[in-house]
C-alpha cells in the first residue's frame, strides 16, 4: 500500500483530501504545519507528498528542497492557486513530479497521483540490472530517467560512454544543445556507478543568485544572516557519498567558481557562519551548452576549475544528429502523455509522420516531448492529427515545399552564412543563433567546404 503525505494547514480540507485517499487505498498522514511535516518525513518513509506552496511560517520552495534532501526518490505533487502558477513551475525545476491547480476535482488529484506513483515504479525497473546477455543502445529522455533504446551510432556511441565512465570515480563534464537530456545522461551515470545507493543532487546554477549560492551549496548555520531561521544543509552534504549534478555551471559567478573549486580540491565544506569542517565524499558530474574553452580563454571561467570539472567529456547529440531514432522517442513520449494525461492515443497520422521528419527541432528532445504532450491533450480520436500540432512546427513543411529545387542542404548553408554574418563572423555567436554547438557548427563548415 504505498504511503503519502499531505501537507496542508486548511485542516477541514486536508482531512477530506485524507478519507478520500484512504477510501482508495493508499494509508496516509496528514500535516497541517511544515515543521510538523518534516518530522513525520525523517521518521518514516513517504512514497508520495503532497504539498501546498502557501504554508504559514515556511517557504513551500524550501520546503520541497527539504522533502528531495531527505529521499530524493520520493515523488512530490505540489498544489496551488491559480495565480502561483509561476511558483508551481518553479517548483517542477526544483524537482517537483507534477502541479495541480486548486480547485480541483477528486478524479483529477487520483490521477496524478497514480501517474506519479507509476513513473516511480518504472523509474526503479529501468534502473535495476539488466542480464549481462543483453546489449541495449539506450538513449536518454531529457526529464526523465528511463532509457529508450536507440539505434543511431550517435546514441550507440553515448551508451559506450556512458558504459565507460560510470563505474569510475572521474568527474564527467557533458556538454550538448539545450533540450538534448543532459541531466538525464547524469542520472544514468550515476544510477551505474557505485554510488547509486546514495543520493543524485541536481542543482540548476543558472537559476541561483550569486549572494545565496554560497548557502545553497554549503548550507548555514541557524542566524548567520537575515532570514536563516533554522540550520540547513547544503547540496555538498545532501550529496555526501552519491553523486552532485552542477547543470549550466557556465552560470556561476567567478567568486563562487573560486568557492566550487577549493571544495572539490580540498574536499571538506564549512556552513555559512559555522568554523566547523565537514568532510564530503561526492561525484561531480556538471554539464552546460555553453563553449567553456571559450569562456577560459576570455577569462570568465577558470581555468584550473574547467581542469578540475572535465576529467571525462561526454557530448550529447542534438535530435538531428540521432534522426533514425526520432520514430522511437515519438512513441515513447506518447506512451508518457497517455500516461501522464490519462489518455488512450494510439499513434500519429502519416501526415503528423512526415511533419516530424521534415521538421528541424531546435529544442531536441524537450521540444519533441512538449509537442507531443500537447497534441496528445488535444487529441479526441485515436490517432493525433496535423491540428493538434503547433503552427510552428507544420508550417516549417509547408515551406520547405514551396521552394522548388531548393534542397534541404542549400536551405542550411544559407542559414550557417546568414547567422555569421550577423555575428559578423563570429562562430560562437554564429551557434547561439543556429542552437547548435560550436563544434557542430565548425563540422557544418567542413562539411559544406565553406570558405569563410
Amino acid at each position: 500500500m504505498p504511503k503519502l503525505l499531505i501537507i496542508e494547514d486548511d485542516a477541514a480540507f486536508c482531512q477530506m483530501l485524507q478519507k478520500f485517499l484512504i477510501r482508495n487505498g493508499y494509508d496516509v498522514d496528514e500535516s497541517f504545519t511544515a515543521q510538523d511535516a518534516k518530522t513525520k518525513f525523517k521518521a518514516s518513509t513517504y512514497d508520495l507528498v503532497l504539498t501546498d506552496l502557501r504554508l504559514p511560517n515556511y517557504d513551500g520552495l524550501q520546503l520541497l528542497s527539504d522533502i528531495k534532501e531527505v529521499n530524493p526518490k520520493t515523488q512530490v505533487i505540489v498544489m496551488t492557486g491559480y495565480a502561483e502558477v509561476g511558483s508551481a513551475v518553479e517548483a517542477m525545476k526544483k524537482g517537483a513530479y507534477d502541479y495541480i491547480s486548486k480547485p480541483f476535482t477528486p478524479e483529477e488529484i487520483l490521477m496524478q497521483i497514480k501517474s506519479a506513483l507509476n513513473q516511480e515504479t518504472e523509474r526503479q525497473l529501468d534502473s535495476a540490472p539488466k542480464d549481462s546477455h543483453k546489449s541495449e543502445n539506450l538513449v536518454v529522455d531529457p526529464q526523465d530517467d528511463r532509457v529508450v533504446i536507440g539505434i543511431s551510432e550517435a546514441s550507440k556511441k553515448l551508451h559506450e560512454y556512458i558504459k565507460l565512465v560510470a563505474p569510475t570515480d572521474m568527474s564527467v563534464l557533458i556538454t550538448g544543445e539545450s533540450g538534448t537530456g543532459k541531466e538525464v545522461t547524469a542520472r544514468a551515470i550515476h544510477d551505474n556507478s557505485k554510488r547509486n545507493e546514495h543520493n543524485f543532487v541536481a542543482v540548476d546554477c543558472g537559476a541561483i543568485p550569486k549572494e545565496i549560492a554560497t548557502s545553497e551549496f554549503f548550507g548555514h548555520v541557524k542566524g548567520s544572516f537575515t532570514g536563516a531561521v533554522e540550520d540547513k544543509k547544503g547540496h555538498f552534504e545532501a550529496a555526501n557519498g552519491g553523486t552532485l549534478f552542477l547543470d549550466e555551471i557556465g552560470n556561476l559567478s567567478y567568486e563562487n567558481q573560486i568557492q566550487l573549486l577549493r571544495a572539490l580540491q580540498e574536499r571538506k565544506i564549512k556552513r555559512v557562519g559555522s568554523n566547523k569542517e565537514i568532510e564530503v565524499d561526492i561525484r561531480i558530474v556538471t554539464a552546460t551548452n555553453e563553449d567553456l574553452t571559450e569562456a577560459v580563454e576570455n577569462g570568465s571561467f577558470r581555468e584550473d576549475l574547467f581542469h578540475r570539472i572535465n576529467e571525462f567529456s561526454v557530448e550529447i547529440p542534438s535530435l538531428e544528429e540521432r534522426f533514425e531514432d526520432l520514430p522511437l522517442f515519438a512513441d515513447f513520449f506518447l506512451k508518457k502523455a497517455n500516461r501522464s494525461l490519462g489518455k488512450v492515443v494510439q499513434g500519429f497520422s502519416e501526415d503528423v509522420k512526415d511533419i516530424f521528419k521534415q521538421y528541424h527541432w531546435p529544442g531536441n528532445l524537450r521540444e519533441l516531448q512538449n509537442v507531443i504532450k500537447r497534441a496528445v491533450l488535444l487529441t479526441s480520436g485515436d490517432m493525433v492529427e496535423k491540428a493538434a500540432l503547433p503552427k510552428e512546427v507544420y508550417k516549417s513543411k509547408e515551406s520547405n515545399a514551396k521552394v522548388d529545387n531548393f534542397s534541404k542542404a542549400d536551405y542550411e548553408k544559407e542559414q550557417i552564412v546568414k547567422a555569421l554574418k550577423q555575428s559578423n563572423f563570429n562562430k560562437s555567436k554564429a551557434a547561439k543563433l543556429l542552437q547548435i554547438t560550436r563544434k557542430t557548427l565548425y563540422n557544418k563548415i567542413n562539411h559544406y567546404n565553406l570558405d569563410l
